[in-house]
């Protein structure tokens, strides 16, 4: 509404700009475009990352089953590729005879993965908004448990990057040894390489990692189905592994504890179960079917290359490498096929889809984050998406903490085997057992029976490995994720806890009445220079009653009357207080002044002007505004007091 020049003059102008459209009554729209950075980082985070994308483009970044296999499924499937041999590291150590009871810790394996598959497809139906474990256990048992199963969600998805990057790289060292010594630099590299395809979005990281998970159950299958044939047929092939290999095993009894070391590192083929539940968003609609369908394609795959692995490398008696220069699938095919064209395919398959199952763990870690900072467990940021519609957040926090376990452990997968699992088989108990908790509180409802029942042997199975996995992984390293868990749950309620002072908090530091504000402006000045002229006609401008007044501090005692003189000249009608610094203190004697201030007014609002210079080049920040920053950084912890800066652009 305009106000005419007389008193019955009103009008309406209704303003329009080329940047925003009209979407109703007081909402505006930024065009496409609008406040994008055309400098050279912008260009280069758009050749990065691509263009930003539209929050309406949310359904079209959407995956169906086959896209959805290769992003969440990966890391599922991936892990046969180095189950069977973790499994054979272990049972080795007893001597070569004990290789023989690969096949019956591979049997209850695929047992418990089923198990584990038929559970989550209730997880999945039942919670279909996303979260796996944490949303599952937060909501039946409690902020505490679910706090614990996020934890371990988290830490198991840090620890999948680590494992499935230094799979993959130790896959691509067994066909190319001459690069054993730059793995961990190899592994690093794809770390980066995958945050950044990531970050472009969903459906970008779809397009990239349908194809080599692909590339690797064709690969597999055709391995297995040839191999298993000649062992019918019974053309099976010489094997011999090197004498050294065969010394270095026998030192420990065959024992229980052992076995169970076995089956512990058998289990990591687990991992990546969570994600598919995690997940059920991203999904096309139907999402929970697409989901629920996804989930079975990869047990099904999983149990098939795993039972067929263990199967072929039991009938060749393969021998674990003990300095891990070959895999034990390396070994399978130069056995079956030799080494020729399809096995550096395969073995390219194998490490491409190692290091792609990490992009499990760059769509779970994320969505996970997320849901938890919604849920003010987390910081706010992991909720925010990124361009691409991408938590950028998660995904960086990810890569860093993968990073650095890859660099601590140097790429050795046998040295972080230990501290797998363990979180993620209690993620599975505490999933299960909310839902049996479920179940039996809504036993009104049709089929309850069978719901508990199955999530009741998922809970026992789980728990029963959980503790098998603790007990004989604690010495080897799993009791550092023990002590990991409690201290990041501590740390998520802690921040929870501070949301929660922010929203309760009652007593303002500064009146919420606009009527009595009543500003008493300071404005620092080291001179009479058109910034400092700037500062001070803004602080008149908002203070109602000329409650201005500069401030100039000098370490020069003779300078103090020279200032005054030339304030006086300059014929500036705000006062000014001069403060002499003994010391040559600049800071603390501004601080105590405004302190002073403050307590002689406390009903006013002290409100410090900085004139700020804001240069042209980005380096050139490295000469100003330094003072300025101090004095932002000490007035943000004193409470009451505004600050606000009054820019001026540097030009030519």
């Amino acid at each position: 509404m305009v106000q005419g020049t007389k008193p019955g003059d009103r009008s309406i102008r209704i303003a329009r700009h080329r940047s925003f459209s009209n979407v109703g009554a007081g909402v505006i729209r930024p065009r496409p475009g609008v406040g994008e950075g055309h400098g050279l980082m912008s260009r280069v985070s758009r050749a990065l990352f691509g263009n930003p994308l539209p929050s309406a483009a949310e359904h079209s970044e959407r995956v169906g089953i086959l896209r959805g296999l290769a992003i969440f499924a990966s890391d599922n499937i991936s892990s046969s590729a180095y189950a069977t041999e973790e499994i054979m590291r272990v049972l080795v150590l007893a001597g070569v005879g004990a290789l023989s009871i690969t096949m019956p810790i591979t049997f209850v394996i695929i047992g418990l993965i089923a198990i584990v598959v038929i559970s989550y497809r209730q997880v999945i139906a039942t919670y279909p908004e996303g979260g796996g474990s944490y949303t599952v256990t937060h909501e039946n048992l409690g902020v505490w448990p679910g706090l614990v199963a996020a934890a371990a969600l988290l830490t198991d998805y840090i620890l999948t990057v680590a494992v499935s990057v230094s799979a993959g790289v130790a896959a691509l060292t067994s066909a190319f040894p001459g690069l054993f010594e730059a793995r961990v630099i190899i592994a690093l590299v794809l770390v980066a390489v995958m945050t950044v395809i990531n970050m472009r979005g969903t459906r970008e990281a779809g397009k990239v990692f349908t194809i080599p998970t692909y590339l690797y159950l064709v690969g597999m299958l055709t391995l297995i189905v040839i191999g298993v044939a000649r062992v019918i047929l019974g053309d099976i092939p010489a094997y011999h592994p090197p004498e050294a290999w065969l010394g270095e095993g026998g030192g420990e009894i065959l024992s229980v504890m052992l076995v169970l070391r076995a089956f512990a590192s058998g289990s990591v083929a687990l991992t990546g179960t969570e994600a598919v539940s995690n997940g059920v968003p991203a999904f096309k609609p139907p999402e929970v079917r697409n989901a629920q369908i996804t989930l079975v394609i990869m047990g099904s795959l999983f149990a098939t290359i795993f039972l067929g692995l263990s199967f072929l490398a039991n009938q060749l008696g393969i021998v674990p490498d003990p300095h891990e220069t070959q895999t034990v699938v390396s070994q399978i095919v130069r056995a079956f096929l030799g080494e020729g064209l399809f096995f550096y395919y395969l073995q390219f398959a194998t490490a491409l889809i190692l290091v792609l199952a990490a992009n499990t763990a760059f769509n779970g870690f994320p969505r996970l984050a997320s849901i938890l900072a919604q849920d003010q467990y987390l910081p706010r940021q992991f909720s925010f998406r990124g361009d691409r519609l991408a938590f950028n957040g998660g995904i960086v926090v990810l890569a860093v903490a993968a990073s650095a376990l890859i660099w601590v452990y140097k790429g050795s997968v046998t040295n972080l085997i230990p501290l797998y699992t363990v979180g993620v088989f209690l993620a599975f108990t505490l999933s299960q057992g909310s839902l049996v908790l479920r179940w039996w509180k809504l036993r009104n409802q049709r089929g309850w029976q069978a719901r508990l029942v199955t999530n009741g042997v998922g809970a026992a199975v789980t728990g029963g490995v959980a503790l098998v996995v603790g007990i004989s992984k604690f010495a080897l390293g799993a009791w550092m994720i023990f002590l990991a868990l409690p201290i990041l749950a501590g740390m998520m309620w802690s921040v929870n806890r501070h949301y929660r002072r922010m929203e309760q908090a009652s007593q303002p530091e500064t009146p919420l009445d606009a009527n009595v504000v009543h500003v008493r402006a300071i404005v620092p000045v080291q001179g009479i220079n058109l910034p400092a002229r700037q500062a001070i006609a803004y602080a008149e401008a908002i203070s109602e009653h000329g409650e201005v007044v500069a401030v100039h501090v000098t370490d020069d005692e003779g300078g103090a009357e020279a200032f005054r003189k030339q304030w006086n000249e300059a014929g500036i009608q705000v006062p000014v207080v001069i403060i002499e610094s003994p010391y040559r203190s600049l800071i603390g004697p501004l601080l105590a002044y405004i302190d002073a201030v403050r307590e002689t007014h406390p009903h006013d609002t002290v409100t410090v002007i900085l004139p700020e210079y804001v240069p042209r080049y980005w380096w050139e920040n490295l000469i100003h505004n330094q003072t300025g920053l101090r004095i932002k950084t000490a007035l943000l912890y004193r409470p009451g007091i505004v600050v606000a800066s009054v820019p001026y652009h540097m030009r030519g």
